[in-house]
């Protein structure tokens, strides 16, 4: 601690933020010896690259995964802990179309609907009730 700052924080706080700072900070930074984590850097651009999904979307894509649950098992009873593999097709580097398969968090989205039944449309509410989906 110098000065009631945690330095190993700071430190680490200045390496994974680099990109965002000026080119002065990062002079100096380099002088003292921190330099980027590349690693860090790295995580966080593939993080920020990665297309927002809005909230429809997300429920879309829920509902799709458990259709295909209850069309494979027959009910709707989904673990918690249960990913369903979801195959989308989306653009390639190249511009073609590829099938991508993601594993959809179906349990966890599932009880997350639960939970928050209150704020869902009517027409959700409709949607997941259509799919077997019974909350007492």
């Amino acid at each position: 601690m110098f000065e009631g700052e945690q330095l190993g924080r700071w430190v680490q706080a200045q390496r994974a933020g680099w990109p965002g700072l000026e080119e002065d900070q990062q002079d100096l930074l380099t002088a003292i010896g921190i330099e980027a984590d590349l690693e860090l850097v790295a995580a966080k651009a593939a993080a920020e690259a990665k297309p927002k999904v809005s909230r429809t979307d997300r429920f879309a894509q829920g509902l799709a995964a458990l259709a295909q649950f209850v069309a494979r098992e027959g009910h709707a009873a989904v673990r918690r802990p249960h990913k369903e593999p979801l195959e989308t097709v989306e653009a390639g580097p190249g511009g073609e179309e590829q099938v991508v398969v993601s594993h959809f968090a179906l349990g966890t989205w599932l009880n997350n609907q639960k939970a928050r039944r209150a704020k869902l449309t009517p027409g959700q509410l409709a949607q997941l009730a259509e799919h077997g989906v019974e909350w007492a």
